[in-house]
């Protein structure tokens, strides 16, 4: 066999090929009774309810969590937009800024999962590489 052969053989390739015998008439045979079972048990009623009452659920959630910022809207505004520290170094800028969006994201973490000990250590791990970071600067400056 040579090269022109093996040409040919990959030409004859890229032709279409029909099947010996339909698939599908089979598949749609097989797949008639599950459809059947489940035409028969989908019940709408259940599906509008069990929306209605998830996006009930999302509205009071919704309401209690305005209602909690509209009381104490200092902590909001505390919590949404903390100031972030620049150090005097430019060296340090990079790394300020990454610990600062670090410390930002490890809290919104924590109001979710409030009990969770290893954010909870990755956060004071956080605020000591902060610490560290303000020591480094004041050596610095």
């Amino acid at each position: 066999m040579n090269e022109f052969e093996w040409r040919r053989q990959l030409r004859e390739l890229r032709a279409p090929v029909a099947p010996h015998h339909d698939l599908w008439s089979r598949i749609d045979a097989a797949l008639e009774p599950v459809a059947a079972t489940v035409r028969a048990s989908a019940r709408p009623g259940w599906l509008l309810a069990a929306s209605f009452a998830g996006l009930s659920l999302l509205a009071v959630g919704l309401s209690l969590r305005q209602d909690r910022l509209a009381t104490h809207p200092q902590a909001a505004i505390a919590a949404a937009a903390p100031m972030p520290w620049k150090p005097g170094d430019p060296r340090l800028a990079g790394a300020a800024i990454v610990l600062d969006a670090a410390n930002l994201e490890l809290r919104q973490a924590i109001e979710q999962a409030p009990h969770s000990p290893a954010l909870q250590r990755l956060l004071s791990r956080t605020r000591q590489q902060q610490s560290r970071l303000r020591q480094l600067d004041r050596q610095a400056g």
